[in-house]
């Protein structure tokens, strides 16, 4: 009985202790995590920094869902610099950010949505509502390329189905 061991191999960089795992920036993933965390910020500071709200709880709503998503993709983007989905293989963390991309493109197009309605030609609100645009957008992007890492259909390796019919 014939056995095909595979390997794999990681093409971030990494520090000399192996700690850091820089090369994640770089990728696909890693490009939509840093774009969405500065749109979230350029719309956290913008609401924030804004004088004469016209509508409080609409932009009340809109700093506090900006700021909390902006903190938890901080998280995941720390979880996977340091290679923390790997070291706690409890936790399924593809399908936890699929999760996080469900709730966060909904939420934060919703307050967008709000905020481009109530923004009463204040020039700091209606940059924020176009960054909470961009944000929704790359959420829905990463929600698609996370569906297909949880959700879709793996291919598995070859395997040689006349092994298990020989003795």
């Amino acid at each position: 009985m014939s056995h095909a061991v595979g390997s794999t191999s990681t093409s971030g960089t990494r520090t000399p202790d192996g700690l850091l795992n820089l090369g994640y920036i770089r990728t696909i993933p890693g490009l939509l995590q840093s774009g969405q965390l500065i749109a979230l910020l350029v719309t956290f500071l913008c609401i924030h920094l804004a004088r004469g709200w016209p509508s409080w709880y609409a932009f009340q709503f809109f700093e506090v869902v900006a700021l909390w998503f902006f903190v938890a993709l901080l998280v995941f983007f720390f979880i996977h610099i340091f290679s923390l989905n790997t070291r706690t293989p409890c936790i399924n963390c593809p399908l936890t950010e699929f999760f996080h991309y469900c709730v966060g493109a909904v939420l934060v197009l919703i307050a967008s949505i709000v905020g481009a309605v109530k923004a009463a030609g204040v020039s700091a609100l209606v940059t924020a509502t176009v960054f909470g645009f961009l944000t929704s957008f790359l959420m829905i992007v990463s929600l698609w390329t996370t569906y297909s890492v949880s959700c879709g259909t793996h291919q598995t390796g070859d395997l040689e189905s006349h092994d298990f019919m020989t003795l």
